[in-house]
């Protein structure tokens, strides 16, 4: 470990949404290129630091600065340079020389105590003079702040975010009630507000701590996909993880409802407890929905002709099922369109598009993924796009909010909305697009009831079916062209329970029987660098490894790590880096794995010359990273469409390899091949409706590795993880009261 003193020369790069910089620090022996994370520094400060040198192989020796201090300038010409190097805006190094002319030694102090005799120097106004005092005192506030945070263990860049939000607050805030900033700051957990409340010295039965660690459970619960926990399960999930008495944690939930923060509701022989954020957004999406929900008048043999027409012009035949989705469509404000793999739901959704284009009417296609809108592109020959995209993000809303440019006051210009893939939309995203859904309006919600539900909270679309409320067609014959791919028929087989034939005599579907997982992963290599490649007329990393768990052998994780090595090897031509237990390498598959709606994508020529642009980058989102730049901290990843996003290095936490992922993240998509490795897992995970999911992602071919026996026993098992919503309860309260 070094300690160096010096002064910042000059500023070579700042990140500011993480506060890393590089600079040059100037001193006795010569100047020093240094990198670290800074909160506020400014060209001419004085700064200590401590770090470590490393040499870069670009930018040679460098100071890695793992801890500084600002130290007060230590004489006339050390003064001088600080407020003539832009720390303080307005003075320059002309002015600056003339302030410490005058004042010399005590020109802090005059600047602090006394500002108004600054305006003695021409060129300096009263106010002007009282502005200088003004940032003296605001960056020695800010800077004083996020010192004092380091303490509790809080990064620079969060305690920036921590400051922002509640100012000269935040002392009298972490003394009292850390766990205020659990509740209010994204990027602060429970965890850590706990750790913090330990230092200074607040009680484990503190009043504080049991409400938070309460709050906190319920909003775990999301994750879950729960809408709301039954009281029991709440106190005694709070119970563990805060080690007190379930009586003490049953005592503070009325001040929660009181604050507001939680509803509770008795109902069906249960006590639910709610975040009040999803309790309101059930009953507001029950509420839009109801309003959607009017019958038009469309006489039936208008219907009739208008079919006649659109068979004719399209060369096709739909059957009566087909027919009366048409139909429904036409006539009533929200309707559902369900069915499996090769039961006509594309064919039926161009009748529709067709139908309401003859009617004069205006349509909108969308789907919750970018890879699900371009599946639904290609399928009608209409544009489809992402549902954030047709609602345009407006500003960085928070999961359970939506922040969108369309909304109740600037609603979607249409007549009609056609949105494929509902299994996939939580509550928050569907909530936001029904408040930019004006009464009037037609919308047709197409999805498959058979696969998971969504990553977020809620299951949207089987409550909306299970309501009785609204009309539901669903496909169950298989078109003739469908029945030919052994993987919608074995689909339909496993939708049915019925066991599945695993011998290898298809041309799609095929089973490769081991036992062992180090067996699995290299048969899995095998097929994806040579066997099926050629196969599917893709390439290696078109085709997707889809696995039901993270951890294991056969796990996400260390699946990531086998299939790196051999699909992207390291090379003295690749650029690395190592993000926590993470390594990324130029040419990667990665995937984003939260909703970031502030970040920045453009669509650039082989020129660099961007040619459009926009906000937001989505859960499930594939790309290749196309350049690390460790002097700028920053990893460019080009997505579908060729949109190239560039992450600071604090953001690769969004970041994850995505040579083989989770069945859940794989919704909404179609690969040209799929690897499913399979040995034995948690029961109420290894069910039918994952394995029914995995096996439709395939278009051309479907691969299994391992285990039949585990295969056949996930067809039997129809044990599926519950969730507790209240959606559809909300829906029948909704239209009962109506129609009394």
């Amino acid at each position: 470990m070094e300690i160096i003193k010096g002064y910042v020369d000059h500023i070579i790069y700042r990140n500011q949404s993480n506060a890393y910089t590089v600079f040059v620090l100037q001193n006795e022996e010569g100047e020093l290129s240094c990198t670290g994370y800074f909160s506020f520094i400014e060209e001419g400060e004085l700064l200590e630091l401590k770090g470590d040198y490393v040499s870069h192989p670009t930018y040679g020796l460098q100071l890695q600065v793992t801890g500084y201090k600002e130290c007060e300038p230590e004489d006339l010409v050390s003064i001088e340079r600080y407020l003539g190097g832009g720390a303080i805006k307005g003075i320059g190094q002309a002015l600056a020389g003339k302030i410490v002319g005058r004042f010399r030694e005590d020109t802090f102090r005059v600047i602090e105590e006394e500002p108004e005799l600054l305006a003695q120097i021409r060129g300096i106004s009263e106010r002007k003079a009282m502005e200088i005092a003004r940032q003296v005192e605001e960056k020695k506030e800010v800077r004083n702040a996020v010192i004092f945070m380091q303490k509790y263990g809080i990064s620079t860049s969060l305690g920036m975010k921590i400051y922002q939000f509640y100012q000269n607050n935040i002392y009298r805030i972490l003394e009292e009630n850390p766990y205020q900033l659990a509740d209010e700051i994204e990027g602060v957990g429970f965890k850590t507000a706990d750790e913090i409340a330990t230092k200074v010295g607040i009680l484990r039965d503190s009043d504080f701590r049991i409400k938070s660690g309460l709050y906190y459970t319920l909003q775990q619960s999301a994750s879950e996909g729960h809408t709301y926990l039954v009281q029991e399960d709440l106190l005694n999930r709070t119970k563990e993880l805060l080690g007190v008495p379930v009586s003490q944690v049953e005592n503070h939930l009325i001040d929660l409802s009181m604050e507001r923060k939680i509803i509770i509701k008795n109902e069906d022989s249960q006590v639910r407890i709610y975040p009040a954020t999803y309790y309101y957004m059930e009953l507001n999406v029950a509420r839009m929905l109801d309003d959607l929900n009017y019958k038009f008048k469309v006489f039936s043999s208008a219907l009739e002709s208008r079919m006649e027409e659109i068979e004719s012009e399209e060369s096709i035949i739909l059957d009566g099922v087909q027919k009366e989705a048409v139909f429904e469509a036409a006539q009533n404000g929200v309707m559902v369109l369900t069915g499996g793999p090769g039961t006509g739901k594309t064919t039926t959704i161009n009748a529709m598009i067709r139908f309401f284009q003859k009617e004069g009417m205006s349509i909108l296609l969308g789907a919750p993924t970018g890879r699900a809108a371009k599946r639904m592109s290609e399928a009608t020959g209409y544009e489809a796009t992402t549902i954030h995209r047709m609602l345009g993000v407006n500003k960085g809303p928070e999961e359970e909010e939506s922040g969108f440019s369309k909304n109740e006051d600037y609603p979607l210009e249409t007549d009609v909305v056609i949105i494929d893939e509902v299994s996939m939309v939580d509550l928050p995203l569907m909530s936001g697009l029904l408040k930019a859904i004006i009464p009037g309006t037609r919308l047709i919600l197409v999805g498959d009831i058979n696969q998971l539900p969504s990553v977020g909270v809620g299951k949207v679309l089987e409550d909306v079916i299970s309501s009785g409320v609204f009309p539901v067609v669903k496909l169950t014959e298989i078109f003739r062209q469908a029945k030919e791919s052994d993987i919608v028929v074995n689909a339909h087989k496993i939708n049915k329970g019925e066991a599945v034939v695993a011998d290898n005599k298809s041309e799609d579907f095929f089973f490769l029987k081991r036992q062992e997982a180090s067996t699995i992963i290299n048969v899995v290599l095998l097929l994806i660098k040579e066997k099926l490649p050629n196969y599917v007329h893709a390439t290696s990393y078109d085709i997707q490894v889809l696995t039901p768990t993270r951890k294991g052998l056969l796990g996400v994780d260390n699946l990531n790590i086998e299939l790196q090595k051999h699909l992207n090897p390291a090379s003295r031509k690749k650029k690395e880096k190592l993000f926590g237990e993470r390594l990324f390498r130029e040419g990667d598959k990665v995937m984003q794995i939260k909703n970031n709606y502030q970040l920045e994508w453009q669509v650039k020529t082989k020129y660099g010359m961007a040619v459009d642009s926009g906000l937001g980058v989505y859960n499930g989102d594939i790309g290749i990273i196309k350049a690390i730049n460790d002097y700028e901290e920053s990893v460019e990843i080009i997505y579908d469409e060729n949109k190239s996003v560039s992450y600071p290095y604090a953001l690769l936490e969004e970041v994850e390899l995505a040579y083989a992922i989770t069945v859940h993240k794989s919704q909404g998509s179609e690969y040209p091949g799929v690897v499913i490795p399979l040995l034995s897992g948690p029961r109420p995970l290894y069910n039918r409706n994952l394995i029914y999911t995995a096996i439709t992602r395939a278009k051309s071919c479907v691969t299994i590795v391992g285990s039949e026996t585990v295969f056949q026993d996930m067809i039997k098992n129809t044990m599926e993880q519950k969730r507790n919503t209240t959606l559809s309860k909300r829906i029948q309260e909704l239209h009962e009261g109506a129609n009394k």
